[in-house]
């Protein structure tokens, strides 16, 4: 029998509180891991779904250095092939030692491993994680099956409401 559940029906819901206690568990157990006495040089959020995670881990780390890499995966809620959009700052960035990469999912893991590709000393770190992606991920805070379909708070309202532009 195959399973035709919609992804609604093994949803996990994430609403903004559980998002911000995930990123500061996350952060706490990257704190004092940096490879500069416990630091961290940068922070770079992957767009756009890091970005939450990363701001709220940036705040509790005392990062000042905050920058984005964008990784195109979806779409139309089904993965693509990944490419990169945009790139950070080439200087700072390196062979990304020092760096933190942060994303809110690692899901069968090509963002990350096109990422790590680039910057392959930066230190990959997830709020939550799927079997699959695992291996790409350093750190993470909660394992999912693979088959849950997370719903983030900044793609729900009561209801889900797609955005102004664009399907994904």
């Amino acid at each position: 029998m195959s399973d035709t559940r919609l992804p609604h029906e093994k949803g996990f819901h994430i609403s903004w509180d559980q998002i911000h206690r995930d990123s500061r568990a996350l952060a706490w157990r990257l704190d004092g891991h940096g490879p500069d006495e416990g630091a961290w040089k940068a922070i770079v959020a992957i767009t756009r779904g890091g970005m939450a995670p990363a701001m709220i881990i940036a705040r509790e780390l005392d990062v000042r250095t905050v920058d984005t890499i964008s990784v195109k995966s979806y779409d139309h809620q089904a993965q693509s092939e990944a490419k990169v959009l945009k790139s950070p700052d080439a200087e700072m960035m390196g062979d990304g030692t020092g760096i933190l990469i942060i994303d809110d999912l690692v899901d069968s893991g090509k963002t990350l491993e096109l990422v790590r590709e680039r910057y392959p000393n930066a230190h990959f770190a997830t709020v939550y994680a799927k079997p699959k992606g695992r291996p790409m991920v350093d750190t993470f805070i909660t394992e999912v099956s693979q088959d849950t379909w997370i719903f983030f708070p900044w793609d729900m309202a009561l209801q889900y409401v797609e955005p102004y532009r664009g399907k994904d």
